[in-house]
């Protein structure tokens, strides 16, 4: 009789989200610029400007899973290399909001040209297979921040806006309240200025072959 083959090792997948954060790591070091920027300084630049607005240290500490003693040297780096600004906060005179410059905002340009191979990599995914890779990337994401284990991302999944499976279209069944409008599993976002927090157990966008 046949042995019956069993689940596959999770270690698979993880050690294979691991090279490819490894892919990505490497090609931020490659791409050091002028600037000649650490990947958490470029990751800093990235977020101020996804934000469109200036935001405290502690925020950049939290969204970046880093340490405040970690943070507050790279801030001082790019201070010193006049790509961040800081202002006092109207709200409380004592905190300071930190945004890019103008030399800031041409160097977050520059760094969200995505690389050549990067962008390749993903063109080799089919439509079918991004969607369902990106719906399986958000899930693990929330169950992650449900369980604490990383800070809340601002994605769909855990966004007031999102209501899954709101409409009976097979690739458009999601819907945004934000901008009133459907949108499929290909088009889930990991990252938007627009997300507001819903909470744990939030929206789902369900299992493989829902949309």
């Amino acid at each position: 009789m046949p042995d019956v083959p069993g689940p596959p090792p999770a270690n698979q997948l993880l050690i294979g989200l691991a090279r490819l954060g490894q892919a990505v790591r490497m090609q931020a070091w490659r791409n050091a610029g002028p600037h000649h920027l650490s990947p958490l300084q470029a990751d800093i630049i990235t977020l101020l400007d996804g934000r469109g607005h200036p935001i405290r240290q502690g925020e950049i500490v939290e969204e970046l899973a880093s340490t405040p003693p970690t943070v507050s040297d790279a801030v001082k780096v790019l201070r010193r290399k006049e790509l961040l600004e800081g202002t006092r906060d109207p709200a409380d005179a004592r905190a300071l909001l930190l945004g890019l410059t103008a030399a800031g905002r041409v160097e977050a340009a520059r760094l969200n040209v995505q690389s050549a191979e990067l962008t390749d990599a993903v063109a080799a995914l089919s439509g079918d297979d991004f969607a369902a890779m990106l719906r399986g990337t958000t899930t693990m994401i929330r169950e992650l921040q449900d369980r604490n284990a990383i800070p809340i991302s601002r994605m769909c999944l855990t966004c007031r806006f999102f209501v899954p499976h709101a409409h009976p279209v097979r690739d458009r069944p999601h819907h945004c309240d934000f901008v009133d409008a459907p949108f499929g599993d290909a088009e889930l976002r990991v990252s938007c200025p627009d997300h507001e927090n819903a909470g744990p157990g939030s929206g789902d966008p369900g299992p493989p072959g829902a949309s």
